[in-house]
Order: C-alpha cells, then sequence, then structure tokens
C-alpha cells in the first residue's frame, strides 16, 4: 500500500520566512551572526591577548589603543569581550543541545505511549521543573568542583522539562491527524512514524522554544560564573568579567563592567526575539 504524502513543514522554513517579513528578526538574526563569527574568529580580530597585562593602561576609559578601555589588571576589555564570547555562547548551546534531545525525546515518548508510561514521564519532568536550576547548579559544584561541566549538566537536566512539555504537548495534537493514523494502519512501527514524520512537523516550535531557553541558558550560566561557580579566572568570561570588574564601579571605571553586562542583555534579547517570532509564525499557520 502507498503511503498518504505528507506535507512537512520543515526546520528552517518559518526561520526563513519571518527573517524576510520581519526587519527586528533580520537584525537579531545579523547580530546573532556576528556574534558567533566574533567567537569563532576571536584570535584573529581581538586586538590583545585577553591575558596581557598592561599596567599604564589600568581601569583607562576608552583610548585608540583600548576602545573599550582596560580592567583592574591592565587587561583590554575588548579582547576580553571578544574571546568572552567563546564561553558565553559555547556552554549554552551545549545545555540546549542536550536539554533540546532529552526533552524532545521525553515529550514525544509520553505523548506516543501514553497511560502509564506518560503519567510516570509527565510527573518526572513536573519534579525536575519544580527544582531551581541555580540551585542544582550549585549542588552539582560542591560535588564536581567549579568549571563550566557541573553547571552545564544541572542546566541540561533543568531545561530538559520545558522542551519535553512542549513536544509532549504538540506531539498529542500531531498524533491526533489523520496521516499519522493512516501509517499504523500501515503496519509502520511507532519508532519510524516518530523520527520521519512526526518528529519533522513539530520541529519548529521546538526550535523556537530552544532559541529562548538559550537566551535563558546565557544569563544562567553568567549568573553562575559571577557567583565563582562557573568559568574561573583568568579565563575570558561575560559572567566573570562582571564580577571582576564591580570593584572598579566605585573608581568610576564602568566599562569592565558595562561592557559584558550589556553583551548579555543584548544576546539574550536577540535569542528571545527569534524564537518568539518563531512561535508567533508557527502558531497563525495552525490557526488557518
Amino acid at each position: 500500500m502507498t503511503a498518504v504524502p505528507v506535507h512537512r513543514r520543515g526546520l528552517l522554513a518559518p526561520l526563513a520566512r519571518v527573517a524576510r517579513s520581519d526587519k527586528l528578526v533580520t537584525a537579531a538574526l545579523a547580530l546573532l551572526a556576528l556574534l558567533i563569527a566574533a567567537a569563532a574568529l576571536a584570535p584573529l580580530i581581538a586586538p590583545y591577548d585577553p591575558d596581557a597585562v598592561d599596567l599604564s593602561a589600568t581601569l583607562s576609559g576608552s583610548t585608540p589603543e583600548h576602545l573599550l578601555g582596560a580592567d583592574q589588571s591592565g587587561r583590554d576589555v575588548l579582547s576580553r569581550l571578544i574571546h568572552g564570547a567563546r564561553t558565553g555562547l559555547l556552554g549554552p548551546l551545549m545545555v540546549v543541545v542536550v536539554s533540546t534531545a532529552l526533552g524532545t525525546l521525553l515529550g514525544v515518548a509520553a505523548a506516543w505511549y501514553g497511560g502509564v508510561v506518560d503519567s510516570v514521564l509527565s510527573r518526572a519532568m513536573e519534579l525536575v521543573f519544580s527544582f531551581p536550576a541555580l540551585l542544582l547548579a550549585i549542588i552539582l559544584v560542591a560535588v564536581l568542583g567549579a568549571g563550566l561541566t557541573a553547571p552545564v549538566i544541572a542546566m541540561s537536566v533543568a531545561y530538559a522539562p520545558y522542551v519535553g512539555r512542549l513536544a509532549r504537548g504538540v506531539a498529542l495534537q500531531e498524533k491526533a491527524r489523520p496521516y499519522i493514523q493512516a501509517y499504523r494502519v500501515q503496519g509502520w512501527s511507532g519508532w519510524v512514524i516518530c523520527v520521519k514524520h512526526l518528529l519533522p512537523n513539530i520541529a519548529p516550535l521546538i526550535l523556537a522554544q530552544s532559541a529562548i531557553n538559550f537566551g535563558y541558558a546565557l544569563m544562567d550560566l553568567a549568573a553562575l560564573s559571577f557567583l565563582g561557580f562557573g568559568v574561573q579566572p583568568p579565563t575570558a568570561d561575560w559572567g566573570a568579567m562582571i564580577n571582576e570588574g564591580s570593584p572598579s564601579l566605585l573608581q568610576g571605571a564602568v566599562l569592565p563592567a558595562l561592557a559584558p553586562g550589556v553583551a548579555i542583555v543584548v544576546t539574550v534579547v536577540a535569542f528571545s526575539v527569534v524564537g518568539e517570532s518563531i512561535a508567533d509564525r508557527v502558531a497563525r499557520r495552525e490557526q488557518r
């Protein structure tokens, strides 16, 4: 028997359509592309070594030599900001990849099997959802030590229910569509149906949630670095830079703390704009 044709919604199609029709989203995507390029090319485009000390420039303001000034140790703020984009983006990326994969697997499994499986997985996600992510990260840091590994593991577990609950809801709706029933009648296995047809059709909404989660994960990881639980000095990291630059505020030097703070805010807003725009576009399409 011939399979019923199914319209594939695609993963990047909503993003491309939004970018063409919304200048704000286009600007956000351009900014994110610029940040990613800066992080990838940091050793080539940074004007100085991020750990190079120039005591003659300590806490200097913006100058031709140091466009964003220098911190309390005489290190170039712009160079550290560019290199800090690496840990600033890499940590949230790992969190989003792991949490999206885990959450999607749990959500789709709960929706597909239903019954006891759905109840157990849903209660497990609710339990994790109710546990503060930062507290879980601090507990893991106490066990594994400070650095990027423990916070990434903790955030990945904490963010999985956000994706899982969304995946479960949209998978339940997709499972009720006629084409799913047609494939089941033809004897297709549930695993094949989910991988080849159900997952591609719910991917745009999961992509939107993952983009929003990226921004929140960036803030949480920066907060942990600020508190001393995340990336450790002297490694350039936006959260750690705010911590290191805070005492300088009393001496009138605002750039060492302000520059990474602005970078965090702008990046989080850009990811939120992209994620919300994709979600809105998919929701409007479903209402037609």
